[in-house]
């Protein structure tokens, strides 16, 4: 046998960890967006639990030595105390934890519902809602005796959590879903131990605006489309034709992709690096362009219409990251 061969043997492959937690799963498809490159993958680590794509069980987590797992990606918030057990126990049992996709690493869509609670959604989802049969108005709970045992149910959390609320965190990957070029620069960073510093995000620094194909100016705006209301695109900044682009508040890797479908950012690289609020800095972007050329100020009244203009700024300006926010959630007198 060869010195190269005999390396390449006894070198140990990476031990590597999946988890979906409180997500659409989107982020498990897009570590197959890698295509062919997953044989690399496949040549350098093992994957020691991926549930979604194969037959594993928590027992099988709860039986490893601490830190076996060299690498666990865990994409998706924290919503009920399943999820926040399995974080808690992948946490003790991996060396390195990332915060995979928009919902870990900010709370992403599902964490819009923190601007409800417990109560409200049960009462939407289960009593009071016209597609469902329920006259004696019953609710999920915890525990339930029938004559075979005693059956469980995970706890529903009032409000939805980032990853790293609950845990440590070692390293980001936003996007919704990340980019198989992403995915593929973590990859090779962890097989070749030339990870940054731990809290990183792993991702450029400059913001969408950066990668964006459309030109710029200086022009202002005196109304606020939707995507849908504008007859044609304009090739240039859509945030100057009116349309809201988060562009200016949100990191860059996607490659602006979004934006070359005519489609406008939405936020799901999370905040630009420094920026405090992600939904705070657009709306000081969105400012920035309000006004009418030609003219100093814009009236109160004139004001007023524009603002009446943005229909959801919650969903719209923290449509990804709402727990990561300043005010994360509704807080109840």
């Amino acid at each position: 046998m060869s010195k190269e061969k005999k390396e390449k043997k006894d070198k140990k492959k990476l031990q590597l960890a999946f988890y979906w937690a409180a997500s659409c799963g989107g982020c498990e498809i897009a570590v197959l967006d890698i295509d062919e490159k997953v044989l690399d993958v496949v040549a350098v680590a093992d994957i020691l639990f991926w549930p979604v794509a194969m037959d594993f069980k928590y027992k099988d987590v709860e039986a490893m030595k601490d830190n076996q797992i060299d690498v666990c990606f865990f994409n998706g918030g924290i919503r009920n105390s399943e999820q926040e057990h399995i974080a808690k126990l992948l946490r003790k049992k991996s060396k390195v934890m990332v915060a995979f996709g928009a919902c870990a690493v900010l709370g992403g869509i599902p964490g819009l519902a923190n601007v409800t609670n417990k109560e409200e959604i049960f009462d939407v989802v289960y009593k009071n809602n016209p597609s469902i049969d329920n006259p004696k108005k019953v609710v999920p709970k915890t525990n339930v005796k029938v004559k075979e045992g005693t059956l469980t149910l995970p706890e529903f959390y009032e409000s939805v959590s980032k990853l790293d609320q609950v845990i440590d965190v070692d390293y980001y990957l936003p996007g919704c879903p990340p980019t198989p070029d992403l995915i593929m620069t973590a990859v090779g960073a962890i097989v070749e131990g030339k990870l940054p510093p731990k809290g990183s995000v792993i991702g450029p620094l400059k913001s969408v605006c950066d990668e964006c194909r459309f030109e710029k100016s200086e022009k202002r705006i005196k109304e606020i489309k939707r995507i849908y209301e504008v007859d044609k695109i304009e090739d240039k900044c859509l945030l100057e034709q009116g349309i809201i682009c988060m562009g200016p508040a949100t990191r860059g890797s996607c490659e602006a992709r979004c934006l070359d479908a005519n489609m406008p950012c939405t936020g799901c690289g999370g905040p630009t690096p420094n920026a405090l609020d992600q939904g705070a800095k657009m709306i000081s972007a969105l400012a920035s362009v309000i006004g009418i050329d030609g003219e100093e100020n814009m009236s109160d009244a004139e004001v007023e219409k524009l603002i009446d203009q943005i229909v959801d700024p919650v969903g719209t300006f923290y449509k990804y990251g709402l727990p990561a926010a300043l005010i994360n959630r509704r807080l109840d007198k």
